[in-house]
């Protein structure tokens, strides 16, 4: 009997293992096909990847870590959101209005050396009141939080390009950018030599603060009842739902908020058209590639950050186009959802 036992103990797990294998295998099938179809040498852009993603110190702590740390900060508000059953798709747009209002304290000058400790909050205050259009407009008038996100995140995006064509442009009206900021308006960097700056020891942070918030507060409870099923929060659990709903969007944009704040005074230095390259839309794929953990948003970050790291390294040695990053940035949410449907499945026959 304790044979038999121990042999369903390893089928069981190898059932378990197979479906994330196979979606891996095909996830890497489709990335070979995707670079044999574009006539470029499998091992050379392979290579490249590497070298550009954690081939080097440089590499990682300047390339990777600086990419994954809006991507990291954008999937917690992504995840926090998701848990809480609001569909914020509007991530883009709070980075943006985040980046918008930390520039704008910036080159007004005020708080002279401290302005950090002001810009930062200031893009956490645009990001949630950004997000609270979405909120306001879904407790008031039921309009879907999808639409009304995702719709505000071009509305950002014009926003952008009205200021730095007029308001916010460099002195000289030439470039579609706002003036470059003053050291002190710059995040200290944590490593010396390196472009890894304080944002990404924030966004561990907050990663942290989230995981025990939802794990060991009243708040946390609240917001995973009501994304776990309202109904059910609202009549066992005497659950304000709409109050929470409107709390999480405020949360989820706050956090999307600092993320563009960070953006602009630990990268960019200055804000410009295009600032964003979607970090909003890839940070939904590093919350659902995560599971909506956030701790194991931080990995996952780190994973989109080599991603596209090396997808440009392969770009430039390799010349693999960098929309190869959005393949498999498909593949993987692909992935996930068939994931989902497996152990769905499985769970209905037993």
């Amino acid at each position: 009997m304790t044979t038999r036992a121990a042999t369903t103990s390893t089928l069981f797990s190898w059932k378990r293992l197979l479906p994330p294998l196979l979606v891996s295998a095909v996830v890497v099938g489709v990335i070979v096909v995707v670079i044999v179809a574009g006539h470029h040498d499998i091992i050379e852009s392979f290579s490249a990847f590497g070298r550009g993603s954690f081939g080097s110190a440089y590499a990682f702590w300047s390339a990777t870590l600086v990419r994954a740390t809006p991507l990291t900060l954008l999937g917690l508000a992504v995840a926090l959101a998701f848990r809480s059953g609001v569909m914020n798709i509007g991530a883009e747009g709070q980075f943006l209005a985040g980046a918008s209002a930390a520039t704008a304290v910036v080159l007004t000058g005020v708080g002279g050396g401290m302005v950090l400790v002001i810009a930062l909050p200031a893009a956490v205050l645009a990001g949630a009141l950004w997000a609270a259009i979405a909120g306001w407009l879904k407790r008031e008038f039921g309009v879907l939080e999808v639409i009304s996100s995702l719709m505000l995140n071009f509305v950002a995006q014009y926003l952008v390009s009205y200021l730095v064509r007029g308001p916010l442009q460099e002195p000289t009206h030439v470039y579609p950018q706002t003036e470059t900021f003053g050291p002190a308006a710059q995040l200290p960097l944590l490593i010396s030599g390196q472009r890894l700056h304080l944002g990404y020891a924030i966004a561990v942070l907050l990663a942290l603060i989230l995981w025990w918030m939802f794990r060991a507060t009243a708040v946390g409870f609240r917001l995973r009842a009501v994304g776990a099923g309202a109904a059910a929060a609202a009549s066992a659990g005497q659950v304000m739902v709409p109050r929470v709903l409107f709390t999480a969007f405020l949360l989820s944009g706050a956090i999307a908020g600092l993320a563009g704040g960070v953006e602009v005074t630990g990268v960019t230095y200055a804000l410009y058209e295009g600032i964003s390259p979607g970090f909003g839309y890839t940070a939904i794929a590093v919350a659902l590639l995560a599971r909506l953990n956030p701790l194991a948003i931080i990995g996952t970050g780190i994973f989109f950050g080599a991603l596209e790291a090396g997808a440009a390294a392969m770009q430039r040695d390799a010349g693999v186009p960098f929309q190869f990053v959005a393949v498999v940035e498909a593949l993987v949410v692909l992935g996930v959802i068939a994931l989902d449907w497996t152990r769905e499945r499985g769970a209905t026959r037993r």
